[in-house]
C-alpha cells in the first residue's frame, strides 16, 4: 500500500477551472485513476475563503472523488494520504475545515496550521 500511496502522490497534478474572490475550482489528476463517464480527472477540489474583516480568513476545502475505484474501503489509507496532500499543496498552513466525499471513504477533519 506504501508504495502506492507514493506513486500516485508523485503523479498527483492539478490544473485550476475556476477563481473568483472567494473560491477556487480544482481538478485532480492521479496516475491511476480517472472519472469514470468523461475519462478526465479523478476528483475536483474546491477551495471557499471565508473572509472576516481584514486579517481573519477561514477556509472550507471540498474533495470530490469521481473514480468509484476509490470507494472501496480497502483503498481508505490511500484516499487519505492524497487528500493530506491535497491539503498540504493548495491549502498550506493555514486552517481548513475538510470534507471529503468518496463513498465509503468519505471523511471530514480540521486541520489547524501552527
Amino acid at each position: 500500500m506504501q508504495q502506492r500511496i507514493n506513486d500516485e502522490i508523485r503523479g498527483l497534478t492539478f490544473t485550476k477551472n475556476f477563481r473568483s474572490a472567494t473560491a477556487e475550482e480544482w481538478y485532480l489528476f492521479l496516475p491511476s485513476f480517472q472519472d469514470k463517464r468523461t475519462k478526465g480527472a479523478a476528483g475536483k477540489v474546491i477551495v471557499h475563503y471565508n473572509l472576516y474583516g481584514n486579517k481573519e480568513v477561514f477556509i472550507n476545502t471540498t474533495i470530490i472523488l469521481d473514480d468509484p475505484r476509490l470507494y472501496q474501503p480497502d483503498l481508505y489509507p490511500l484516499v487519505y494520504a492524497i487528500c493530506d496532500e491535497v491539503i498540504n499543496r493548495l491549502i498550506g498552513f493555514a486552517d481548513t475545515l475538510l470534507s471529503v466525499h468518496a463513498g465509503d471513504n468519505s471523511y471530514d477533519a480540521e486541520y489547524i496550521g501552527k
